[in-house]
Order: structure tokens, then C-alpha cells, then sequence
């Protein structure tokens, strides 16, 4: 009986201190926001700055870090959010498009988290087909979500809830009763929603003995933009400051996204203003065109310009707004100092630049994300990093502070040592890798690859989809000088004082994609990458024939409307 009873004392001073030094751990708290780009947050600065559109989340970079050069591989939602969660290229994770499904046994993260001891949850827009079992608590939007009166699926949910259809994505089903089975529906706009789900979990669910692990993600701003009532009059009188490449293309761009002699200028890369003929922003622009015939170009322009804005900065608001309430119960705990609290978007938007809406193409405005880290037990307050960091170096990171090594399937890398000393280690990452597969997909956008350093970024717009042998638009390429040209207004790809620097970029693109996976023969296209890789007056040729061809396609199509 006396040694059973030691046992007993034993095995509980043991538990005791296996809790304490969990409780030692930080709590993480990942805040993402669906297309929350880094020009929409005041403390990225930009035009949009003086507007002050996020005050509260401007709060956590004068007491953190802010990552200046934060990219995505693949700037679109759900490949993007599976990287973060393998912490793994598209081609590996095999998640290269919005079809996507990540299953329990890879979603990595979450499961990494729990090992070592972390309680985990995830609470908002998931978008990644498969239920996140693999937390130990969820309750996340079904596919896109819905921005009023939102439907979930929840750990343990046992009710049926009949939903009539009206989101964009639910277009097949427009007026039917869909039903969702293990759900819950709420009353109110997703993102007030979230936030009161996310704070039940805290005050419900959380076990105080342990740290959490929560990933908050919003659906706003998604588009369509639309933002609880109580916005309606936010910014109304206000002029929003426009891009000066809304109005002004220069040498923006090539063969690849404007055509021979920009003969595809209608029918590549959905506009603000009326130049996409199938899709400018159609709530906007068309309605000026359907309703005011005779209204000039320009004026169309600025009007779709001044809706989109706005209607985008008010759902921004109401993130910024409830993040204050999330930060106000921290702070009420205790725990806000022991939290490591990061804000991110999935990837960039375009806001007008190069007149272009959504995201997807692998200039800066898509594929650079915001990224902030506030920990103020680790991380100087108040400052900033170029460091090139990309999303799939965020799981590593995590793990890192909950002190779990990056596991070898991973191909991202911790960069907290980095955000804690201000340094980067010479062997880190000199370059960020991009790859948008969805070609033509939704928003015109042509497939294509490219590299971002410090100093330049090559892009290779290769012109057909994964499993296509031959290019459906003209490939091209495309080099810009970030450091001259941040705005990339001068493509200096053919420039022959470029030459060698397009040759290095080239060898570094092509490891990347090695070390990446990405240059897996199971992919068609990369077929087409290979045929068009050493681009000269033949391939070129080629390219202006593809063009031709595909103007005539499009033209039948979508002739010019009277």
C-alpha cells in the first residue's frame, strides 16, 4: 500500500509539473482575415493610411514587429491556407486550387500543436473542404460562408439547418433551401458572429491549465463586400485617394496580360474600370454603363473605384472594431502579455492598382501579405523587418514558440529568431516563390510562376492550366526592379543590360521549383513552362500567333457592347 501510495504522489507531482510547464508556454492567437491586404492596414502606410482604417490592429505593431516582406506562394484562398497549415508548397500538398481538401491527417498544424500540448481551436472561415478535425474544437463557416446570418459546422453540432441560397458560390442554387446537417446557424453579420463565437470559446471552453492554440479567421473583407449595418455610413462623404496606376499602365505588364499590340486588354485580368468586357466589377461599372450610356470612361472609373473602396474599408472596420473586443478580454484575463498574437490576410487584394480587382496575380499587391507579431516578452516593440518571409514559413514559427522543432515534411522555416533580434541569418531565404495554377479561372487571370528578392522579381506567365500540354494565351515574361520601380510600371524583361540578372533569376527560379516540388511531370503545364523557358524571337512568335488566336475566341465570346 505504501509504495502504491507513493506511486499515486509521484505520478501527481509529475502532472503538476508537466502542467506547469505547459502553462509556461505562450498562448498563440493566429488572426487571419479573408483578402485583408497589407495596403489596407494603416500601418503599412500608403495612401490609404490617412484614413486610419485599423487602429486596433495598428496597436499590436507599436508593441510588436511588423514584417515588411510577407508573401504568399499562391495568392488565393485556399491553397494559401493549406500551406499555413502543412507549412508546404501547393505541389506537395497538393492544394493548388480552390478545390482543394485537406484532410485530417494533414492538417499538420493542428496536430503538431496538440502534441505539445496545447489546447486548439479554430473558429471562423476554414474553406478547406474537410472538417478541421484534427483541432480539438471548431466551429467554421461551411465552404465560402455566408456574410449574414451565417451557417457553421460545430464540434459536436447535431442540428439540421435549412438555408435559402444566396451567395455568390452557391449560384447553381440561387433561391433553393440548402440543408446543412451538424450545423448551427447565427443571427447577424459573420463577422460579429465569429467574434462572439471565438469569445464563448474563451469563457466556455478554454481549460485556464493549459495554452490555447486559436486560429481566428474572418470572412470579411472577402468579396462581395458587404459590412454590418451599422457601417453604412462610414466613410460616405469621404473621397477615397485613388492609385495613379488605376489611370496610368506605362510598361506595365507584357504579351502574357495585355496581348500583341494589347489586343487582350478586354479579356485578361478583371478591371475597375469598364475594360474587361465580361467582367469589370459588374456591381459597379456596369451598372453605370447599364443605367448612364453617355457617362465618360473616367467618371465610370472613379464611381466603381469609390463603391469598391468603400465597401471593402467597412468590412475592414468591423474586423478592426471586434478584434478591440477580443484584445478588452485579454487584457480582462491576464493572458494578453502571454499571448502571441499574429494578424494576417490569406493574401493581397488589389484595390484598384494596375486596374485590377481581387487577387491571384503575383504582382505585389497579391502576393504580398500584412504579417504582424505582437509578443512583448520576446519581441521588441515598435519594430520592423525586410526579411523575406513567405506562408509557409508561418506553421514553423508557430511551432517554434511553442517550442516544437519544423518537422522534416515541412518545407517552410522558423523565422522568430529573426523578429526577435532584428537579424537575419546569412543562410536565410534571399528570394519568395509564387505559383497562381488557376488559369482563367474567375477573375482571367493566366497561370504563371515567379521569384521575388529584395531587388527584383521575375515572372513567367506560361499561359495554360495544370493539366494542359499546350498554352491556351500567350506566354511571356516579366522582371521589375523593386527597389526603383515598387509599383512595377517598367517590365525590363528583353532589356539587355538585364540579361545576366534574368539568367541568375532563372537558375534560382528553376532550384526553387525543384527544391518546391513544383517541377513534378505530373503536372502538364510544366510542359509548357519548358517550352517557353528560353524565350526567343521563335518563342515569341509563337506567343504573338496565341494571342491572335485567342482574341478571335474571345471576340465571339464577348463582343463589344453597343
Amino acid at each position: 500500500m505504501k509504495r502504491c501510495s507513493r506511486i499515486v504522489v509521484g505520478f501527481a507531482c509529475f502532472l503538476a509539473f508537466a502542467s506547469t510547464v505547459e502553462a509556461k508556454k505562450p498562448n498563440i492567437l493566429f488572426i487571419m482575415s479573408d483578402d485583408h491586404t497589407s495596403q489596407a492596414v494603416g500601418a503599412y502606410g500608403g495612401r490609404l493610411a490617412a484614413l486610419n482604417p485599423t487602429p486596433t490592429i495598428d496597436s499590436l505593431t507599436t508593441e510588436g514587429i511588423v514584417m515588411e516582406n510577407a508573401f504568399c506562394q499562391n495568392s488565393i484562398c485556399t491553397p494559401s491556407r493549406a500551406s499555413i497549415m502543412t507549412g508546404q508548397s501547393c505541389a506537395v500538398s497538393g492544394v493548388t486550387d480552390l478545390m482543394g481538401r485537406l484532410p485530417r491527417q494533414r492538417q499538420y498544424l493542428a496536430l503538431e500543436m496538440g502534441k505539445a500540448g496545447y489546447q486548439t481551436a479554430i473558429v471562423g472561415k476554414w474553406h478547406l473542404k474537410e472538417r478541421p478535425l484534427a483541432f480539438h474544437y471548431y466551429k467554421v463557416l461551411i465552404e465560402q460562408g455566408h456574410y449574414h446570418d451565417p451557417v457553421f459546422t460545430e464540434t459536436g453540432a447535431t442540428e439540421t439547418v435549412f438555408r435559402k441560397a444566396t451567395g455568390n458560390w452557391e449560384r447553381n442554387h440561387f433561391g433553393e433551401f440548402i440543408k446543412y446537417e451538424n450545423a448551427v446557424q447565427m443571427k447577424g453579420h459573420s463577422t460579429d458572429c465569429i467574434t462572439d463565437s471565438a469569445l464563448e470559446w474563451f469563457k466556455e471552453k478554454r481549460d485556464p491549465s493549459k495554452p490555447f492554440f486559436l486560429k481566428l479567421h474572418f470572412k470579411a473583407p472577402h468579396d462581395n463586400f458587404t459590412a454590418a449595418p451599422r457601417y453604412n455610413t462610414y466613410l460616405a462623404d469621404v473621397d477615397i485617394p485613388e492609385p495613379e496606376n488605376l489611370w496610368v499602365r506605362g510598361n506595365h505588364g507584357s504579351i502574357a496580360t495585355r496581348g500583341h499590340e494589347d489586343e487582350l486588354l478586354p479579356f485578361i485580368g478583371t478591371s475597375i474600370s469598364p475594360r474587361h468586357r465580361r467582367r469589370n466589377y459588374r456591381w459597379y461599372a456596369n451598372k453605370y454603363l447599364k443605367h448612364e450610356p453617355d457617362m465618360a470612361v473616367e467618371e465610370i472609373t472613379h464611381h466603381s473605384y469609390q463603391e469598391y473602396l468603400k465597401k471593402y474599408l467597412r468590412c475592414v472596420k468591423g474586423i478592426d472594431d471586434n478584434l478591440k473586443r477580443v484584445f478588452d478580454y485579454l487584457k480582462s484575463e491576464g493572458v494578453y502579455d502571454n499571448t502571441v498574437i499574429i494578424y494576417t490576410g490569406d493574401q493581397g487584394m488589389y484595390l484598384g492598382e494596375h486596374d485590377y480587382q481581387d487577387k491571384r496575380w503575383g504582382y505585389e499587391e497579391g502576393m504580398r501579405m500584412p504579417f504582424i507579431v505582437r509578443y512583448p516578452k520576446t519581441i521588441p516593440a515598435g519594430t520592423r523587418s525586410d526579411a523575406i518571409v513567405e506562408n509557409i514559413d508561418y506553421p514553423p514559427t508557430m511551432l517554434d514558440f511553442a517550442g516544437v522543432p519544423t518537422p522534416d515534411y515541412m518545407h517552410g522555416r522558423s523565422f522568430r529568431a529573426i523578429m526577435e533580434t532584428g537579424e537575419e541569418p546569412d543562410d536565410w531565404k534571399k528570394a519568395a516563390y509564387y505559383h497562381y495554377w488557376m488559369h482563367m479561372a474567375h477573375h482571367h487571370n493566366p497561370g504563371h510562376i515567379g521569384i521575388r528578392t529584395k531587388k527584383f522579381k521575375l515572372l513567367f506567365f506560361y499561359g495554360c492550366a495544370e493539366n494542359m500540354t499546350e498554352a491556351q494565351t500567350p506566354p511571356g515574361w516579366e522582371l521589375y526592379d523593386m527597389e526603383n520601380d515598387p509599383a512595377e510600371m517598367n517590365n525590363l524583361y528583353g532589356n539587355s543590360e538585364y540579361a545576366e540578372v534574368i539568367a541568375n533569376l532563372k537558375r534560382q527560379l528553376k532550384e526553387l521549383r525543384r527544391q518546391y516540388g513544383e517541377d513534378d511531370p505530373k503536372y502538364r503545364c510544366n510542359e509548357v513552362i519548358d517550352e517557353f523557358w528560353d524565350y526567343g524571337l521563335q518563342q515569341r512568335s509563337r506567343a504573338i500567333a496565341i494571342s491572335n488566336r485567342f482574341r478571335k475566341e474571345m471576340e465571339s465570346k464577348y463582343p463589344p457592347k453597343n
